[in-house]
């Protein structure tokens, strides 16, 4: 799923149970794709790499990939999580149940781009037949659900932020899912054709 998409249904999720704890529910929905926008960043901005080698090398590269898969484990997560509630700290522990809540909701949608959920005390990778960006393994598909989970899920959510700065947030991730939607579905199909028929 793409990033925005978990702190959005996770903050859907637990919304109503905890109406005060809008940052470390979004954090936490977050937190487990910021190794990959550093990566990125340093790739980009420092190495000057382009976007085929960030994305067929550097992201590979066992370095990067044990920090995303750190950041992704479940079990290292539930330990935050358990951590939080032991100690009275309920934002340690509403932080470790979002980035739990995050590699759920990336289990079922990573193909050959999946994460060791259950590292360090396994390498095991689920690899689903479907992914979330792929259209080799109906990636369109989930990519159009996904579209719909976060607009039902944010529809669900604004009356509940008090913030315009939360409410407008909403709507710009919103405008920008609808936006690419559009375009996959209404202009995409042209260029293909176009491309088929040479006019």
């Amino acid at each position: 799923m793409n990033t925005p998409s978990h702190a959005i249904i996770n903050l859907a999720l637990f919304i109503d149970q905890q109406p005060q704890a809008i940052w470390p529910i979004a954090m936490g929905g977050v937190l487990p794709d910021l190794p990959m926008f550093v990566m990125y960043a340093w790739a980009k901005g420092i190495r000057r790499q382009s976007e085929h080698t960030i994305w067929t090398e550097t992201y590979w590269h066992p370095f990067w990939q044990t920090i995303n898969h750190s950041f992704h484990s479940i079990p290292l997560a539930l330990i935050l999580a358990g951590v939080g509630l032991f100690a009275g700290w309920p934002v340690l522990l509403l932080l470790g149940i979002s980035m739990v809540l995050h590699s759920l909701g990336d289990l079922p949608v990573h193909n050959h781009d999946a994460h060791r959920h259950f590292f360090p005390f396994s390498n095991y990778r689920f690899i689903s037949p479907i992914s979330y960006w792929d259209p080799r393994y109906y990636g369109r598909w989930v990519a159009l659900v996904e579209v719909l989970l976060v607009l039902l899920a944010s529809l669900y959510l604004f009356p509940s932020f008090g913030s315009w700065i939360g409410k407008g947030i909403l709507l710009a991730v919103n405008l920008f899912y609808l936006s690419g939607a559009a375009y996959g579905l209404i202009f995409r199909p042209r260029v293909q054709l176009q491309e088929v028929t040479g006019s």
